[in-house]
């Protein structure tokens, strides 16, 4: 029974240890008017050791993913990268509008401004162990720290 209860620690601060590898900064989601079904979330992840983010979750939306946008030719499309976005071991990595970013689709209710919200990230290391990191996002116009004129690029 002992040695259960000490796997079961040694599991859960390893993958506590594992959460620390990747800093989040700048987080924040984008706030919505009633009736508005999506927005997204922002933030720069930088990984200690390679990982990827594997997938995202949160009450208030019936979907999150992770989306990337590009240009192809002159058509800016969207789509979610299903197999996760990597990121490089030291390398900072944005997300942005008009970018990777996560798509938030189903909201349940209105993001208000000076609200927050949970969100949960989980990321896969090299040997495919996965980890979960909880997230309180602030509700904003745009990004913290940002000049009121970014509230207007789409």
């Amino acid at each position: 029974m002992k040695f259960a209860a000490i796997a079961a620690i040694l599991v859960c601060a390893s993958g506590q240890l594992f959460a620390q590898n990747v800093e989040v900064s700048n987080a924040w989601a984008r706030t919505t008017v009633p009736g508005q079904k999506g927005s997204g979330a922002f933030m720069t992840l930088t990984a200690k050791e390679a990982a990827r983010l594997v997938s995202v979750s949160t009450p208030v939306a019936g979907v999150a993913e992770v989306h990337e946008m590009k240009m192809e030719g002159d058509v800016m499309k969207m789509r979610a990268l299903p197999g996760g976005l990597d990121l490089p071991a030291g390398k900072p990595v944005a997300l942005t509008p008009g970018g990777y970013h996560i798509m938030l689709m189903d909201l349940k209710a209105a993001l208000p401004k000076d609200s927050t919200i949970p969100l949960t990230l989980v990321f896969q290391d090299a040997k495919g162990v996965q980890s979960k990191q909880e997230l309180k996002l602030p509700i904003a116009t745009t990004a913290p720290g940002a000049p009121a004129a970014a509230a207007h690029k789409h």
